[in-house]
């Protein structure tokens, strides 16, 4: 048993699952960083910026409705589905690297993702608000659970996994979205003539370890999710 006197919700065995996410995350994200730094030393032969590689290839695919800004940060690049804005970060909109005309590449995915109604894209557009909702109160609903000795404690607890189940449900459903949004920006970089083949050999490289991240999230987000399930199934058990 997993006890919530001593070791309580601050430290316990199951605690490790937890770091052991933490680590992967880490991992993926010092993956993702070098991997861009060493492919940002490679200018592009076409000499397109990002920002100039991304209006290219959102004219080639018909869509003349999404801005592109320029946010502030080191690969804060992302597109909003809901504004219809493409922004990309300072090390993206401005570069002509190899490197920064992926990103952009990919960011240009999810607009022809949201253009063609992607359904993976969809949901998890959908899911956005039920997964913010469910991470903020699957804590408060699992400790407030516990204080309770009944079938409304056990019910709490439940359906506190349950909220939690919809954040990580949300990472599942990234994946898809952001491996075909990665499969497209190559595609296009190389029909377009944005990027010639070794060029994009680099650019693979970059989008495999922005990949990764995501998929270290998603794992993450299990593991915590399993601690949740061992944490409390004692309790629920006892009831």
């Amino acid at each position: 048993m997993y006890g919530y006197g001593y070791y309580g919700f601050y430290w316990d065995p199951t605690y490790w699952l937890v770091v052991v996410g933490a680590v992967i995350c880490l991992l993926a994200s010092a993956k993702v960083n070098s991997t861009f730094k060493k492919y940002s030393r490679y200018r592009s032969q076409s000499g397109m910026t990002g920002a100039q590689a991304a209006e290219r290839i959102l004219y080639s695919a018909g869509i003349y409705d999404v801005q592109i800004r320029r946010v502030s940060g080191n690969l804060t690049d992302h597109y909003d589905p809901s504004k219809k804005t493409l922004n990309l970060s300072d090390s993206v909109y401005g570069s002509n690297s190899v490197a920064a005309v992926g990103v952009a590449a990919h960011e240009c995915g999810h607009a022809i993702q949201h253009q063609i109604h992607y359904v993976p894209l969809t949901l998890r557009t959908a899911i956005v608000p039920v997964a913010n909702l469910g991470s903020t109160l699957a804590w408060p609903l699992i400790l407030i659970g516990l204080l309770f000795s009944s079938s409304t404690g056990s019910f709490l607890i439940t359906l506190g996994i349950v909220c939690f189940s919809a954040a990580v449900l949300f990472q599942l459903v990234t994946l898809p979205v952001e491996f075909n949004a990665s499969s497209r920006a190559v595609k296009i970089l190389g029909e377009t003539g944005i990027l010639g083949d070794e060029e994009l050999k680099y650019t693979r490289k970059v989008l495999g370890a922005a990949a990764l991240t995501y998929v270290a999230s998603a794992a993450s987000a299990i593991l915590q999710l399993l601690r949740l399930v061992l944490l409390t199934g004692g309790k629920r058990d006892r009831d």
